[in-house]
């Protein structure tokens, strides 16, 4: 493949290391491996971490080809690069999914917490149905800083999470649900309309993004 350029397809963002703490991050749908690669190599020419979204596995087994120390996530759809891993914060991030069928957008968000250099903890199948578990685990979520709460359905966790715990809370509807779910609309709505104080919202799928938010929140801890 050669050693491609992203000059003329790409214009790198280097200076967003020092604004936010970590180098700009690559979203793959959209883009051709070799331009993922060639912006991949950018970042990477001044920066000891790379993050790459929603990589499908053909697009993974071009990257890995072209920069074998990558490591890809299939559940969460992400490569990843550290030559050198960021020191973990002090804080932790809880990511709470409400049930099985959420967890590759909850995985993205654990991939992406974790490579920013945070400390995380999973709670999966924890929904509303049977809301006995997830009292189960109201010790350990209270000893978290930040919580993501991922659902699809009718998106009811997050404020049953925000009404439990005086932490902050990040809520990211999925698109998984029957017909009148609408893709995730249903969830998202009743997150944005929740009567618990102290959530936010992110957009459908959108487990990058809660990521990114919970490390800055964390950041201040």
């Amino acid at each position: 493949m050669g050693q491609p350029s992203s000059k003329t397809f790409a214009c790198v963002d280097h200076d967003r290391q020092k604004r936010r703490g970590f180098p700009e991050v690559i979203y793959c749908e959209g883009k051709t491996p070799y331009q993922v690669i060639a912006i991949a190599r950018e970042i990477l020419s001044r920066s000891n971490q790379l993050l790459a979204s929603r990589a499908s596995p053909a697009l993974a087994r071009a990257f890995r080809r072209a920069i074998p120390k990558s490591r890809y996530h299939p559940e969460a759809r992400m490569l990843v690069v550290e030559k050198k891993s960021l020191p973990k914060r002090g804080g932790t991030i809880a990511v709470i999914a409400a049930g099985t069928a959420d967890m590759p957008v909850a995985e993205e968000a654990v991939i992406t917490a974790e490579t920013l250099g945070n400390r995380v903890k999973c709670f999966y199948d924890v929904g509303i149905a049977g809301i006995h578990r997830l009292l189960s685990i109201r010790d350990q979520l209270a000893g978290c800083s930040v919580l993501i709460v991922v659902a699809g359905m009718e998106g009811a966790l997050p404020s049953v999470v925000a009404g439990l715990l005086d932490k902050p809370v990040i809520a990211v509807p999925t698109s998984v649900g029957y017909g009148a779910s609408f893709g995730g609309i249903a969830a998202l709505l009743a997150m944005l309309n929740s009567c618990s104080s102290g959530v936010t919202v992110v957009n459908i799928d959108n487990g990058f993004g809660a990521a990114y938010a919970a490390s800055l929140i964390n950041r201040q801890i």
